[in-house]
Protein backbone atom coordinates (compact mmCIF):
# COMPACT_ATOMS: atom_id res chain seq x y z
CA UNK A 1 0.00 0.00 0.00
CA UNK A 2 1.68 3.19 -1.20
CA UNK A 3 0.78 6.30 0.77
CA UNK A 4 -0.12 4.28 3.86
CA UNK A 5 0.52 7.17 6.24
CA UNK A 6 -2.52 9.09 4.99
CA UNK A 7 -6.03 8.63 6.31
CA UNK A 8 -7.43 6.09 3.85
CA UNK A 9 -4.02 4.57 3.11
CA UNK A 10 -3.40 3.82 6.77
CA UNK A 11 -6.87 2.33 7.17
CA UNK A 12 -6.30 0.12 4.11
CA UNK A 13 -2.95 -1.13 5.41
CA UNK A 14 -4.38 -1.82 8.86
CA UNK A 15 -7.42 -3.65 7.48
CA UNK A 16 -5.25 -5.81 5.24
CA UNK A 17 -2.89 -6.65 8.10
CA UNK A 18 -5.85 -7.86 10.17
CA UNK A 19 -6.86 -10.39 7.53
CA UNK A 20 -5.69 -13.91 8.53
CA UNK A 21 -4.92 -14.84 4.92
CA UNK A 22 -2.56 -11.89 4.43
CA UNK A 23 1.07 -12.78 5.08
CA UNK A 24 2.65 -9.31 4.83
CA UNK A 25 1.74 -5.74 3.96
CA UNK A 26 4.41 -3.44 2.56
CA UNK A 27 3.37 0.09 3.46
CA UNK A 28 5.10 3.30 2.42
CA UNK A 29 5.42 6.76 3.92
CA UNK A 30 7.11 9.88 2.61
CA UNK A 31 7.22 12.95 4.86
CA UNK A 32 6.06 11.80 8.31
CA UNK A 33 7.01 8.59 10.06
CA UNK A 34 4.03 6.35 10.83
CA UNK A 35 2.59 6.49 14.33
CA UNK A 36 1.47 2.86 14.33
CA UNK A 37 3.07 -0.55 13.82
CA UNK A 38 1.85 -4.09 13.14
CA UNK A 39 3.66 -7.41 13.06
CA UNK A 40 2.62 -7.97 9.45
CA UNK A 41 3.42 -4.46 8.21
CA UNK A 42 6.80 -3.64 6.66
CA UNK A 43 7.28 0.12 6.55
CA UNK A 44 9.38 1.65 3.77
CA UNK A 45 10.14 5.31 3.21
CA UNK A 46 9.34 6.22 -0.39
CA UNK A 47 9.05 9.34 -2.51
CA UNK A 48 6.42 7.99 -4.92
CA UNK A 49 7.36 10.57 -7.56
CA UNK A 50 11.01 9.41 -7.62
CA UNK A 51 11.56 6.97 -10.48
CA UNK A 52 14.72 5.46 -9.00
CA UNK A 53 13.15 5.05 -5.55
CA UNK A 54 10.11 3.25 -6.96
CA UNK A 55 12.39 1.02 -9.04
CA UNK A 56 14.38 0.12 -5.91
CA UNK A 57 11.23 -0.73 -3.97
CA UNK A 58 10.14 -3.00 -6.82
CA UNK A 59 13.55 -4.69 -6.83
CA UNK A 60 13.27 -5.31 -3.08
CA UNK A 61 9.73 -6.71 -3.31
CA UNK A 62 8.57 -10.17 -4.27
CA UNK A 63 5.38 -11.21 -5.97
CA UNK A 64 2.29 -9.20 -5.01
CA UNK A 65 -1.40 -10.02 -4.95
CA UNK A 66 -2.43 -6.37 -4.75
CA UNK A 67 -0.78 -3.03 -5.28
CA UNK A 68 -2.78 -0.05 -4.01
CA UNK A 69 -1.77 3.57 -4.53
CA UNK A 70 -3.42 5.79 -1.93
CA UNK A 71 -1.28 8.88 -2.58
CA UNK A 72 -3.30 12.02 -3.21
CA UNK A 73 -3.14 15.82 -3.14
CA UNK A 74 -5.97 18.35 -2.87
CA UNK A 75 -4.67 21.33 -0.92
CA UNK A 76 -1.52 22.55 0.78
CA UNK A 77 0.74 25.53 1.30
CA UNK A 78 -2.25 27.81 1.65
CA UNK A 79 -3.61 26.76 -1.74
CA UNK A 80 -6.78 24.80 -2.38
CA UNK A 81 -9.41 23.87 -4.97
CA UNK A 82 -10.42 26.68 -7.30
CA UNK A 83 -13.97 27.97 -7.42
CA UNK A 84 -13.33 29.95 -10.61
CA UNK A 85 -10.97 29.89 -13.58
CA UNK A 86 -9.63 33.22 -12.26
CA UNK A 87 -8.06 31.36 -9.33
CA UNK A 88 -6.06 28.92 -11.45
CA UNK A 89 -2.33 28.97 -10.65
CA UNK A 90 0.13 27.16 -12.92
CA UNK A 91 2.25 25.85 -10.05
CA UNK A 92 -0.76 24.48 -8.20
CA UNK A 93 -1.99 22.75 -11.36
CA UNK A 94 1.43 21.16 -11.83
CA UNK A 95 1.52 19.97 -8.20
CA UNK A 96 -1.89 18.33 -8.53
CA UNK A 97 -0.98 16.57 -11.76
CA UNK A 98 2.40 15.40 -10.47
CA UNK A 99 1.21 14.00 -7.15
CA UNK A 100 -2.09 12.59 -8.35
CA UNK A 101 -0.78 10.90 -11.52
CA UNK A 102 2.98 10.27 -11.53
CA UNK A 103 3.11 7.72 -8.66
CA UNK A 104 0.62 5.43 -10.40
CA UNK A 105 2.58 5.57 -13.65
CA UNK A 106 5.87 4.77 -11.91
CA UNK A 107 4.36 1.95 -9.87
CA UNK A 108 2.92 0.38 -13.02
CA UNK A 109 6.24 0.82 -14.81
CA UNK A 110 8.28 -0.99 -12.18
CA UNK A 111 5.85 -3.48 -10.59
CA UNK A 112 4.41 -5.21 -13.65
CA UNK A 113 6.53 -8.31 -13.08
CA UNK A 114 5.52 -8.49 -9.41
CA UNK A 115 1.86 -8.70 -10.45
CA UNK A 116 2.33 -11.54 -12.92
CA UNK A 117 1.56 -15.10 -11.91
CA UNK A 118 -1.01 -17.87 -11.80
CA UNK A 119 -3.43 -16.08 -9.47
CA UNK A 120 -5.49 -12.97 -10.33
CA UNK A 121 -3.95 -9.71 -9.08
CA UNK A 122 -5.21 -6.15 -8.61
CA UNK A 123 -3.51 -2.85 -9.39
CA UNK A 124 -5.65 -0.06 -7.94
CA UNK A 125 -5.35 3.67 -7.38
CA UNK A 126 -7.57 5.97 -5.36
CA UNK A 127 -9.26 8.33 -7.77
CA UNK A 128 -12.26 10.56 -7.06
CA UNK A 129 -15.73 10.98 -8.46
CA UNK A 130 -14.90 14.60 -9.30
CA UNK A 131 -12.42 13.21 -11.83
CA UNK A 132 -15.28 11.80 -13.89
CA UNK A 133 -15.91 13.93 -16.98
CA UNK A 134 -19.31 12.33 -17.53
CA UNK A 135 -20.39 13.03 -13.94
CA UNK A 136 -19.20 16.67 -13.78
CA UNK A 137 -22.29 18.79 -13.17
CA UNK A 138 -20.96 21.35 -10.67
CA UNK A 139 -17.74 22.64 -12.22
CA UNK A 140 -14.95 24.21 -10.18
CA UNK A 141 -11.97 22.44 -8.61
CA UNK A 142 -10.04 22.67 -11.89
CA UNK A 143 -6.67 21.33 -10.74
CA UNK A 144 -8.01 18.41 -8.73
CA UNK A 145 -10.61 17.41 -11.32
CA UNK A 146 -8.19 17.46 -14.23
CA UNK A 147 -5.48 15.59 -12.28
CA UNK A 148 -7.89 12.81 -11.33
CA UNK A 149 -9.23 12.68 -14.89
CA UNK A 150 -5.62 12.26 -16.04
CA UNK A 151 -5.15 9.49 -13.50
CA UNK A 152 -8.25 7.75 -14.80
CA UNK A 153 -6.92 7.96 -18.36
CA UNK A 154 -3.59 6.52 -17.23
CA UNK A 155 -5.34 3.58 -15.58
CA UNK A 156 -7.57 2.92 -18.59
CA UNK A 157 -4.57 3.02 -20.93
CA UNK A 158 -2.58 0.74 -18.63
CA UNK A 159 -5.45 -1.74 -18.50
CA UNK A 160 -5.40 -2.04 -22.30
CA UNK A 161 -1.64 -2.65 -22.38
CA UNK A 162 -1.68 -5.12 -19.48
CA UNK A 163 -4.43 -7.21 -21.08
CA UNK A 164 -1.60 -8.32 -23.36
CA UNK A 165 1.45 -8.23 -21.08
CA UNK A 166 -0.02 -8.82 -17.58
CA UNK A 167 -3.29 -10.62 -18.41
CA UNK A 168 -3.93 -11.81 -14.87
CA UNK A 169 -4.12 -8.28 -13.46
CA UNK A 170 -7.19 -6.14 -12.96
CA UNK A 171 -6.46 -2.40 -13.19
CA UNK A 172 -9.00 -0.32 -11.26
CA UNK A 173 -9.75 3.29 -10.39
CA UNK A 174 -11.46 3.53 -7.00
CA UNK A 175 -13.66 6.29 -5.55
CA UNK A 176 -13.64 6.05 -1.73
CA UNK A 177 -16.49 8.48 -1.08
CA UNK A 178 -16.09 11.59 1.05
CA UNK A 179 -13.95 10.41 3.94
CA UNK A 180 -13.13 12.19 7.17
CA UNK A 181 -9.41 12.75 6.63
CA UNK A 182 -7.05 15.72 6.59
CA UNK A 183 -7.45 15.87 2.80
CA UNK A 184 -11.21 16.49 2.92
CA UNK A 185 -11.57 18.21 6.28
CA UNK A 186 -11.76 21.82 5.00
CA UNK A 187 -14.53 20.87 2.56
CA UNK A 188 -16.94 18.82 4.64
CA UNK A 189 -19.54 21.47 5.44
CA UNK A 190 -21.88 20.62 2.57
CA UNK A 191 -21.63 16.84 2.83
CA UNK A 192 -25.12 15.32 3.29
CA UNK A 193 -25.85 13.42 6.52
CA UNK A 194 -24.58 9.85 6.37
CA UNK A 195 -22.26 10.57 3.44
CA UNK A 196 -19.14 11.46 5.43
CA UNK A 197 -17.36 8.17 6.05
CA UNK A 198 -14.71 7.19 8.55
CA UNK A 199 -11.42 6.07 7.02
CA UNK A 200 -12.05 2.59 8.45
CA UNK A 201 -15.44 2.37 6.72
CA UNK A 202 -14.08 3.56 3.37
CA UNK A 203 -11.18 1.12 3.56
CA UNK A 204 -13.45 -1.82 4.33
CA UNK A 205 -15.78 -0.99 1.45
CA UNK A 206 -12.89 -0.53 -1.00
CA UNK A 207 -11.36 -3.85 0.01
CA UNK A 208 -14.71 -5.53 -0.56
CA UNK A 209 -14.81 -4.03 -4.05
CA UNK A 210 -11.27 -5.26 -4.76
CA UNK A 211 -12.13 -8.72 -3.44
CA UNK A 212 -14.68 -9.07 -6.25
CA UNK A 213 -12.46 -7.82 -9.07
CA UNK A 214 -11.21 -10.26 -11.69
CA UNK A 215 -9.09 -9.73 -14.81
CA UNK A 216 -12.26 -9.38 -16.91
CA UNK A 217 -13.15 -6.26 -14.85
CA UNK A 218 -9.98 -4.41 -15.78
CA UNK A 219 -10.01 -0.81 -16.95
CA UNK A 220 -13.09 0.35 -15.05
CA UNK A 221 -13.92 3.01 -12.46
CA UNK A 222 -15.54 1.74 -9.25
CA UNK A 223 -17.24 3.51 -6.37
CA UNK A 224 -16.96 2.40 -2.74
CA UNK A 225 -20.39 0.76 -2.95
CA UNK A 226 -19.44 -1.45 -5.90
CA UNK A 227 -21.27 0.61 -8.51
CA UNK A 228 -19.46 1.58 -11.71
CA UNK A 229 -18.79 5.25 -12.42
CA UNK A 230 -18.60 6.90 -15.85
CA UNK A 231 -15.22 8.07 -17.08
Amino acid sequence: CVGANGGIGAALAQALAERPAVEQVTATWCHHQPAWQHDKVRWVRLDPCDDDAVAQLAADSGRLDRLINAVGFLHGGGRGPERSIRQVDAGFVADNVAINTVPTLLLAKHFATALKGDRPTVFAALSARVGSIGDNRLGGWYSYRLSKAALNMALKTLAIEWQRSVPGACVAALHPGTTDTALSRPFQRGVPPGKLFTAHYSAQRLLEVMDRLRPADTGRFWSWDGSELPW
